[in-house]
């Protein structure tokens, strides 16, 4: 299957082109500068040149493809609304490129939900507030327009070596205050996956998923960030201490309100229905190696 990737050379996208390039298909990947097509040709993967706000580009590479999976997303927190339209306007293009063909596109959100006093599934919608959510529901919508469209909800933490994302912010953050804090009792959990097997979960959808599905890239269901702070403490020899509630904005700054977060996921449908099982280290086990905490 000839299969656009965008955010091909992302941290999960360059976990994804390897997982397609082995299992047999031919991927082309958005590249808007040198070092990312530099990335995609030693990964053995077609260049195509252009960014998400080049509309022509992007219809120009899913047109030209068997299916697309869509991982990029401009990560600038200043100006999150309009990272979040330039999105939708991709997708909106993408799913133009697509339309009546029945190929797949899958994109990737996160895993907020409605759900309350218990794991999250993939059956449950995306919570109204989740500045992602449109973006999910015009790609599910997709599937009235003969899309084989679907979503993979990714954790808060999509770990593993060269991670960049949360967890080494807990982990500057520790240093930087010389305690490893917890929340309150610590009690709340976050759900977990390892980049290796995320990657999985977004091959088996292009394979296999039908229009119109969710499915769950969780390796762990829930994490307490206790134990998660517990092992940052010690891999840098602080004490691990809890934060008062009302002091965790003052403490964490704007990590504050993920770290807060209390969102056990079930990823058992997908297991069931895609036929995947994690088989990277878990989150701890992943800490323990002690790669999070080199110095570079």
């Amino acid at each position: 299957m000839r299969v656009f990737v965008t955010g091909a050379s992302g941290w999960v996208g360059s976990a994804v082109v390897p997982e397609l390039v082995n299992t047999g298909h031919h991927v082309v990947g958005l590249a808007r500068s040198e070092a990312s097509a530099d990335a995609l040709a030693a990964a053995r993967a077609e260049v195509h040149r252009g960014s998400l706000e080049e509309l022509d580009s992007l219809h120009e590479g899913a047109a030209k493809s068997d299916g697309v999976i869509h991982l990029a997303f401009i990560h600038d927190f200043d100006q999150y609304e309009a990272a979040n339209q330039t999105d939708r306007q991709a997708i909106e293009t993408i799913g133009a490129a697509l339309e009546g063909s029945g190929r797949p596109l899958v994109i990737t959100s996160g895993v907020a939900t409605t759900a309350e006093g218990r794991p999250a599934t993939e059956h449950d919608a995306a919570a109204p507030e989740f500045p992602r959510s449109p973006a999910t529901t015009m790609t599910l919508a997709l599937a009235g327009a003969g899309v084989r469209s679907s979503v993979v909800r990714l954790p808060p933490t999509t770990h593993g070596r060269g991670d960049n994302g949360f967890i080494p912010t807990i982990i500057r953050i520790a240093r930087e205050k010389g305690v490893s804090g917890y929340i309150g009792d610590g009690s709340n959990v976050w759900p977990a996956v390892h980049r290796s097997d995320a990657a999985r979960v977004f091959r088996l959808a292009l394979e296999q998923a039908p229009a119109g599905s969710v499915w769950h890239a969780v390796g762990e269901e829930g994490v307490p960030t206790r134990t998660i702070a517990e092992v940052i403490g010690r891999q840098l020899d602080i004490p691990a201490v809890s934060i008062a509630p009302q002091e965790a904005g003052e403490h964490f700054g704007w990590m504050g309100v993920f770290w807060a977060i209390n969102a056990p996921v079930s990823s058992a449908l997908t297991r069931e229905r895609l036929g995947w099982e994690s088989t990277g280290p878990g989150l701890i086990e992943d800490l323990e190696q002690g790669h999070y905490f080199e110095r570079t």
